[in-house]
């Protein structure tokens, strides 16, 4: 063959060749794009198709680098859940499963931060207190699983705006002075259930560490008194922390408030209705002995311990506004120097209609002194007007009537202790 057909022909034939080729090279080409498709996302199938056995090489370390981050098996749950609204102000738990919480952070919308305690078995955590009502709350979160990882979370809620209150009203003015028998009376304008919440809601800080417990009478009046009289010159603040609590069901107290009181001197009186003779003990280690009239047999005096819970320098009294009076009716507009002992109508007052004093019982139940019509300042019942306090305790013995009850007015120094 000559060299120029020779060549021609060989020619062809590495065509033919090279069609064969490409056509397997093509098919091979569009089964690895399958592949490579399918390798799309792996940092591994990027490095083989770099080719050769290097890019294998380089596929496995690449691998090896892109190994998925382990996720801590500590699983956090705080309630509320994040972006609730009308949240219960008792309702925040932070809690974790597979783990061991490390750290609680929760603070309101300025920033201030919310007291709370991690349970020993590091599994909850709550708040100390109840939250405020009507407030945003930011909630972060740490836990580690056993193999230390650690999870975090972050959630915001909104407590509840209630849309009932019950109103709170106590016999305390700020920065008032009272008597050592002194009681306070708080008053709720709506029944309350969740008593003990409310109870624990108000507290007492004495400056001598005096401990104050309260007592119910009723569902709507819950007194405070200490187990004794209280000790001169004691500096009290009763604190109000009820808005955050429910005190029944969908109605929530309505202050959150410091309130001071200074207990004064010492003076207690006992008016003997035997005797017809009322001795007032006072601080000074003094004694003074005061010629009174106490309730008739018709109409005796209570017996016990009471207290003064209002003075007035002239005052009305009319049997209408008493129950059960025996006898004529009565009507004195101008009674001088009057201070309630109890909501009945029993006074210690002074009296210028009468001339009983220190030796019989003329009166319809109440305790009184010698005065002057309009109230003289410088008569007996004047001038124990003027040295007393609201919280002053005056006692009454051996008087016909029956015992004071103890929600008659401040009368709660008749239940023992052990039973307050």
């Amino acid at each position: 063959m000559k060299p120029v057909r020779a060549a021609d022909a060989a020619i062809r034939i590495n065509t033919r060749t090279a069609g064969r080729a490409v056509r397997r090279s093509g098919i091979a080409l569009a089964m690895g794009g399958v592949l490579l498709l399918g390798a799309a996302c792996s940092s591994s199938g990027g490095g083989s198709a770099a080719g050769g056995s290097g890019g294998a090489t380089g596929g496995g370390a690449a691998s090896a680098a892109a190994e998925p981050a382990k996720v801590s098996a500590a699983q956090l749950t705080v309630t509320p859940k994040d972006g609730a609204t009308d949240a219960a102000p008792n309702a925040l738990q932070v809690a974790v499963a597979s783990g061991k919480l490390t750290n609680v952070e929760v603070t309101d919308k300025n920033g201030k931060p919310v007291a709370g305690t991690i349970a020993a078995d590091g599994l909850s955590w709550k708040p100390t207190e109840a939250l405020a009502v009507g407030m945003v709350y930011k909630v972060n979160a740490q836990a580690k699983d056993d193999a230390g990882l650690e999870a975090a979370s972050t959630s915001t809620f909104t407590t509840l705006t209630p849309a009932k209150t019950a109103a709170t009203n106590d016999n305390i003015s700020d920065n008032g002075t009272y008597g050592v028998g002194m009681i306070v009376s708080v008053a709720f304008s709506k029944p309350i259930k969740n008593t003990k919440a409310v109870a624990d809601g108000i507290t007492f800080e004495a400056s001598d560490g005096t401990k104050v417990k309260g007592h119910w009478f009723g569902s709507q009046r819950l007194d405070f008194r200490p187990a004794e009289y209280w000790k001169p010159g004691t500096k009290v603040t009763i604190h109000y922390r009820l808005k955050s609590i429910e005190v029944s069901p969908g109605v929530y107290g309505d202050v959150d408030k410091d309130e001071p009181f200074t207990i004064g001197r010492y003076q207690v009186s006992t008016a003997d209705a035997a005797s017809h003779q009322m001795t007032v003990k006072k601080g000074d280690g003094s004694t003074q002995t005061i010629p009174i009239t106490a309730g008739n047999d018709d109409n005796p005096s209570y017996n016990g311990t009471m207290v003064v819970s209002s003075k007035e320098k002239v005052t009305r009294m009319n049997s209408a506004t008493v129950a059960n009076v025996v006898g004529g009716e009565y009507d004195v507009p101008d009674v001088p120097h009057a201070m309630r002992l109890t909501n009945s109508g029993t006074y210690v007052h002074g009296n210028y209609w009468s001339s009983a004093f220190g030796k019989s019982n003329a009166s319809h139940g109440c305790i009184s002194m010698q005065d002057g019509k309009g109230g003289d300042d410088n008569s007996t019942a004047g001038k124990f007007f003027s040295s007393s306090l609201v919280g002053d305790v005056v006692k009454i013995v051996n008087a016909k009537g029956k015992q004071v009850s103890p929600d008659n007015g401040l009368s709660g120094w008749n239940v023992a202790w052990g039973s307050w």
